[in-house]
């Protein structure tokens, strides 16, 4: 879609966003992202591009929105729109969040196939604390081999803290501690104040970009996969068409997980629901 022309809007300060651009940003994340951003989000916008703005030098968030709409029509500046887009899609994310599909999560493995890993997908793994949370769990459960995750994310640079997997050491809080104690490492020098996870682990968990409205990178097929608290920033098309592409990724047999606060009743067939919020694809 080609962006439209930015109105001309008064400058409101470089603290302020006015009606006509926030509707702008809105329709910049949708088109980039499929995600729906929801009136009321003006503070976040400004708090998570303000630095852009001061970066380029600029006297208002309208220029910056120019900026924007000038890349977009191939006017310079093109690496600000993956930018501004990492920024506008980062998501609250951390270690053991809704726990209890964790806890569920040994039941929902199937017997250990013959000649290949049981795979698990983290479908908007964000900076990575749920894929690794999932990987404390399968190797409590079925030791340090026989599985695997992908996590993806549409922002480049949520990936790259991901792969890292080097997070403060309060960001560990919700680990439970025999897990952190078998598995984590401390940081020291450098790396004083964070932590990791054991290599065994690292060798068995990746990440990579992908945007769950295009068309999927090649991802291989899955026997579980995590899609919690992504739903709710999409219209009803757009959940239909990501749960359709989810789908075919998943083993029959296998499952889906989404947030405890969403649903997919009426919006994919083929699916029967186990517990609230999980999913198990029909067929096996």
């Amino acid at each position: 879609m080609t962006p439209g022309p930015v109105p001309a809007a008064a400058a409101v300060g470089r603290s302020g966003i006015d009606a006509a651009d926030f509707a702008w940003i809105q329709e910049f994340v949708r088109r980039r992202t499929g995600i729906v951003m929801k009136a009321g989000k003006e503070a976040l916008v400004l708090g998570r591009l303000d630095r852009r703005v001061r970066h380029h030098g600029l006297p208002d968030f309208a220029s910056y929105v120019r900026l924007l709409a000038r890349a977009e029509a191939g006017q310079g500046a093109v690496e600000e729109l993956r930018v501004a887009t990492d920024l506008l899609t980062t998501n609250e994310t951390y270690f053991f969040r809704e726990p209890q599909h964790l806890e569920l999560l040994p039941r929902l493995l199937p017997a250990p196939p013959p000649g290949r890993p049981i795979r698990v997908w983290s479908a908007a793994s964000s900076t990575g604390e749920e894929a690794w949370s999932i990987a404390l769990v399968l190797a409590d459960t079925l030791g340090p081999s026989g599985w695997e995750i992908v996590g993806t994310d549409v922002s480049g640079r949520v990936v790259q803290t991901a792969n890292r997997g080097l997070y403060p050491l309060a960001a560990a809080e919700k680990i439970p501690r025999r897990l952190l104690k078998a598995y984590g490492l401390k940081g020291r020098g450098a790396h004083e104040g964070r932590f990791t996870l054991r290599s065994d682990l690292r060798e068995r968990v990746s990440f990579r970009e992908a945007n769950l409205i295009e068309k999927l990178p090649s991802l291989g097929q899955f026997d579980i996969v995590f899609l919690r608290n992504v739903l709710i920033y999409f219209d009803e098309d757009t959940k239909r068409h990501i749960l359709r592409q989810i789908h075919t990724l998943i083993r029959p047999g296998g499952h889906l997980v989404v947030g405890h606060a969403e649903s997919i009743t009426g919006l994919l067939d083929g699916v029967a629901p186990v517990v609230p919020s999980v999913y198990r694809v029909e067929g096996g």
